[in-house]
């Protein structure tokens, strides 16, 4: 299990990424919008994605109404993993019905200024653009996500990778 290696404290890249329909996506509006943003990598043969998708919409189901955000990001290669490419995307939005955003980083570049190594590597980012929490989806998330969305510290604010690797061009 790694931990995640991005700086917290420091600000988020910023980024304009295409979702499921076209529709380009950009975290800045979404931190002007909400009170937390969670970003988090996903992939569709990622065993872990599979059995972490109930409780992603579930914690997006839970934390919305609170000022609360997350946006999924699919960042693998489409030559390597040629089920990660549009029109799938869009397939595995719908067959698991997401209540979140769903964007596909094709450049990779995204990936590669959140640091963002591993499926299901979650970045909490506060209004100010800030990443306030890194790591894996475990227990610790929810906690996490509550402490933030009262603007307090949450007890941890990095935690163990356990997805599979992202699969990277470079």
């Amino acid at each position: 299990m790694l931990i995640s290696d991005t700086a917290l404290g420091r600000y988020a890249p910023d980024f304009e990424l295409p979702g499921i329909t076209g529709q380009v996506h950009h975290l800045r509006y979404y931190l002007t919008c909400f009170s937390l943003v969670g970003v988090v990598f996903l992939a569709h043969e990622c065993p872990f994605v599979e059995q972490s998708l109930p409780y992603l919409k579930q914690l997006q189901q839970n934390f919305q109404s609170d000022g609360f955000m997350l946006i999924g990001i699919n960042a693998n290669d489409g030559v390597q993993s040629p089920i990660d490419r549009p029109p799938h995307l869009e397939t595995f939005a719908d067959d698991w019905q997401l209540n979140f955003p769903y964007l596909r980083d094709e450049t990779q570049d995204v990936a590669e200024t959140f640091g963002a190594t591993h499926t299901l590597q979650l970045f909490l980012i506060d209004q100010e653009g800030v990443v306030r929490f890194s790591g894996g989806i475990d227990s610790q998330v929810e906690e996490a996500i509550a402490a933030l969305l009262q603007q307090q510290q949450p007890s941890q604010v990095q935690t163990a990778i356990s997805g599979t690797p992202l699969k990277l061009r470079r």
